[in-house]
């Protein structure tokens, strides 16, 4: 397991106490979880506890300690103790001569992500680091936690292990299982299967169109083949809660289960249905990749700090290309649906200008200050490393398949990986890394890595694509083409307000700026609705009147359209394959080039 980081400047005691949660939920529509620590054996005068200000898997401090309150400290006896608060997420309490402590306090609990908590009057559902204190130079005791449902109808769902004859309470072998094991609490539904002779259970909660049989059907194909591809399960016990949410969209990875947010009426159409799946085959590779397989500075996790990493474009966009391939794989959908997902992928690539500014070993590093923190230079100033790290990782098992005839591949990579880092939980470096994929390859990737990964350079998709018989087609997706003014609008409250201007675009130029107002072209009016429709009426490098309101004010600016952009990118199969591209095809994604072209 993960071994917690150590607080600086605070000396551990010889014996280690004995760590008790309960959690209960006696009004769950108020949505706070009560929660009490009882710690036994403790020698100290002072204790310190800390909760972690952010968790793993989600890079952003999300300040769980803003959600506590009523705080408060006592003997057995329940005499009170004198307690304070030293930062925002350190609480120390005196504790002279005491060696049970009671600690209560309360969590506020009304947000419904994979990454925080949610408690309402169908369920309660959390995850440790935003419900848990830790007790530093004790991160690797044991901790046992007992839930007490508001009534006897809810049950539990969890990646840890039950304690016998012990009603609802679980044990957690040290503090980073314990964060990594949320919990589903209620009356959802829970399914159990069985794959390779390994226990799996889907939890559902929420009322939607999801199918449990068919979602079984096909999660038991993709843990097959991902199974297969890393020779075999690390667990003995897997758990997927499946969230059915109004609007949702998410996943959040653990060792031995995951949590997954998606629409409730999200499981009819084909399509959407899909994309399910490669939420599932996301969240399932990596309790390989970055769970197991993972970067050096997440060998032992800081929960007060962030932990920099320049390598999350292979953790994270490497498993964005696999989860677009393991349905294929998994015969889930065909090698049409992959290109037509593909294709989406590309086409957000390309029409993002942040890709010729920041590297996706940048993107990566900066995680914890830009992904999830988005404004509206956003997308002109940095790139997603899920998407760049996807678009970079199927150019690398482009270029190691047609290198070696399909005979080693990307695929290669992840079991070297696993080999020689995951099966034992050793971290690794940026050199490692690129070391591992030089030796499948078999050929130098410094250039590579300068112009792909460390630049900014274009993807050279065609070059890839090339020796598969495919290739990148840019078009107007069959609309004419529409001069180049270079911002995006949104009605909103009846208004057409503008999201967000390219940097270096006509608007740009003249100064049109987020949030300002779009009134009218030549004096006539335009709605978000009609303005390409209004700009097909001119011709690039014709002037036109735009008319805003900026901060309220009104402005007309004089602006000079440029040249009509793409505005769609498709992989397609070429006309005329040779044998050779057609062999490199089946290969890769099997079938026949024949039967992708539309």
């Amino acid at each position: 397991m993960t071994e917690a980081t150590t607080m600086p400047g605070i000396a551990k005691p010889a014996i280690a106490p004995q760590l008790y949660y309960q959690v209960a939920m006696r009004e769950p529509q108020t949505h706070l979880f009560d929660v009490m620590l009882r710690l036994r054996g403790w020698q100290e005068s002072v204790l310190d506890l800390k909760m972690p200000v952010w968790t793993p898997g989600s890079y952003l401090v999300r300040e769980y300690a803003k959600h506590l309150q009523e705080f408060s400290a006592c003997d057995p006896d329940e005499r009170s103790l004198s307690w304070r608060k030293v930062s925002k997420n350190h609480w120390q309490i005196d504790t002279p001569g005491i060696s049970e402590i009671i600690v209560r306090y309360r969590i506020y609990a009304n947000e419904l992500t994979v990454r925080t908590n949610h408690l309402d009057a169908t369920h309660g559902y959390f995850n440790g680091a935003a419900l848990f204190f830790y007790v530093p130079g004790f991160e690797r005791s044991p901790i046992e936690v007992q839930i007490i449902p508001p009534n006897p109808e809810w049950h539990v769902s969890t990646g840890l292990s039950a304690v016998k004859q012990r009603s609802n309470t679980f044990l957690a072998e040290d503090f980073d299982t314990l964060v990594d094991s949320p919990f589903e609490i209620g009356t959802h539904d829970s399914h159990f299967f069985e794959v390779e002779g390994k226990s799996h259970e889907l939890a559902i909660w929420g009322q939607g169109n999801a199918k449990p049989d068919r979602i079984i059907s096909d999660t038991e194909k993709i843990i097959q083949v991902e199974s297969q591809l890393f020779e075999g399960l690390p667990y003995d016990r897997y758990l997927f809660i499946l969230h059915l949410s109004s609007q949702g969209y998410g996943g959040l990875e653990h060792k031995n289960s995951c949590s997954l947010n998606y629409p409730r009426l999200g499981f009819r159409a084909p399509e959407k249905y899909n994309r399910f799946m490669q939420l599932v085959a996301h969240e399932f590779f990596h309790l390989w990749n970055i769970k197991r397989i993972r970067p050096k500075p997440l060998e032992e996790f800081d929960y007060e700090g962030e932990s920099y990493i320049s390598a999350l474009w292979f953790c994270e966009g490497t498993t964005s290309y696999y989860d677009l391939i393991i349905p294929l794989r998994a015969g889930i959908y065909d090698a049409k649906n992959f290109l037509q997902g593909l294709s989406k992928d590309v086409n957000r690539l390309q029409n993002t200008p942040g890709r010729q500014i920041q590297p996706v070993s940048e993107s990566s590093w900066d995680a914890w200050i830009k992904l999830y923190r988005r404004d509206a230079n956003s997308d002109n100033s940095q790139i997603s490393y899920y998407l760049k790290g996807e678009m970079v990782s199927l150019l690398l098992d482009l270029r190691i398949r047609a290198r070696h005839k399909n005979q080693r591949s990307l695929d290669d990579v992840m079991r070297q990986m696993w080999q020689r880092f995951g099966q034992q939980e050793i971290g690794f470096s940026d050199d490692d890394l690129k070391e591992v994929l030089e030796s499948v390859a078999e050929e130098d990737l410094t250039d590579f890595y300068a112009q792909y990964i460390h630049g900014t350079t274009e993807l050279p998709f065609d070059k890839y694509l090339a020796p598969f018989g495919l290739k990148l087609q840019a078009s107007n997706n069959g609309q004419d083409a529409v001069p180049f003014l270079g911002l995006s609008v949104k009605t909103e409250n009846g208004k057409a307000a503008i999201k967000f201007v390219e940097t270096g675009s006509p608007a740009h130029q003249v100064g049109i700026d987020p949030e300002d107002e779009l009134l009218a072209i030549d004096g006539l009016r335009v709605t978000a609705d009609d303005l390409n429709e209004r700009l097909k009426d001119y011709q690039p490098a014709e002037r036109i009147q735009v008319t805003v309101f900026h901060h309220e004010q009104l402005q007309t600016y004089p602006v000079t359209l440029g040249e009509p952009r793409p505005t769609q990118y498709q992989v397609v199969a070429l006309q005329k394959p040779t044998a050779s591209q057609e062999n490199l095809f089946r290969g890769w994604l099997g079938g026949s080039l024949s039967r992708v072209k539309s």
